[in-house]
């Protein structure tokens, strides 16, 4: 038993390890990593804060989080932001390449460790963000920021679908359910005739939504795994199931060790692409 004991506790630590040093490697130029899924409630935003938060927490350059579903978004209220002035499509018009960091953050709502959050809206239904204004609001932003994570719309969303060819990684969130994975295989399926840098930088989230399991892991991740995807598993959590401002001390230790490593992962295929 305690051969069994030191054997598992050394393998974490050895896995946290190689999280961090990923999670700490410089980037020549800034990283865009898009999030989104194929329908609402597969946990997008979620992933999406906490990878935000897993970065700003081990990197030492600023880290930026942008919300590109402005009709009642919830990624501010996820990271706690209680104030919303400039959002996306402000900023597009407001970014001149002559401006220091310090004067870009003036338009941005400021976060625990050195990270920074541009909302899509003020919470009113109908703000608009089309995809010339994103590209222009990104293009704009990039050499500010070493890792920008991006909460998308929903899928075929035009938008969505700019951010995930414009990005050097993309996250596609998935509800662990027999359906999710059906629709996302689908999804999966239909991406393989894009650009092949696409697919081999792309990453799925299955998110337990509940705390029984209804579908075999192992399983699911062969045959997502099976397109070129990275497969990883976010457990569930019952403060991420509450919903409401995130609070990464509050998380369950299963959940911040399937964090660090999907944000690990993610980063590194972003970094094969240049």
């Amino acid at each position: 038993m305690r051969r069994i004991v030191s054997s598992s506790t050394a393998r974490e630590v050895a896995e946290a390890t190689s999280a961090a040093e990923a999670l700490q490697q410089p980037v020549t130029t800034g990283r865009q990593i898009a999030v989104t899924s194929i329908r609402g409630g597969a946990g997008k935003t979620t992933v999406a804060a906490l990878l935000g938060t897993t970065y700003a927490y081990y990197r030492q350059d600023p880290v930026l989080l942008v919300e590109a579903d402005p009709d009642l978004g919830s990624l501010p209220l996820r990271l706690g932001a209680e104030q919303l002035r400039w959002t996306t499509a402000d900023v597009a018009d407001i970014v001149e390449p002559q401006m220091s960091l310090l004067d870009v953050t003036g338009y941005l709502i400021q976060l625990p460790d050195n990270a920074w959050l541009l909302p899509g809206g003020q919470g009113r239904i109908g703000a608009m963000l089309d995809a010339t204004t994103y590209g222009r609001t990104m293009v704009a932003l990039r050499r500010y920021f070493g890792v920008t994570v991006v909460d998308c719309e929903t899928l075929p969303a035009e938008v969505a679908r700019v951010a995930l060819s414009a990005s050097q990684a993309r996250v596609l969130t998935a509800p662990a359910t027999l359906e999710g994975l059906s629709s996302t295989y689908t999804v999966l399926e239909w991406m393989r005739g894009l650009p092949p840098h696409i697919m081999a930088a792309t990453v799925v989230v299955l998110t337990e939504l509940a705390p029984h399991r209804g579908l075999d892991h192992r399983a699911a991740a062969r045959k997502l795994s099976s397109t070129g995807a990275s497969v990883h598993v976010l457990p569930y959590d019952r403060h991420l199931a509450a919903g409401g401002r995130l609070h990464t001390g509050l998380l369950a230790g299963p959940t911040r060790r399937a964090v660090t490593r999907i944000a690990a992962d993610v980063l590194r295929l972003s970094q094969q692409r240049h």
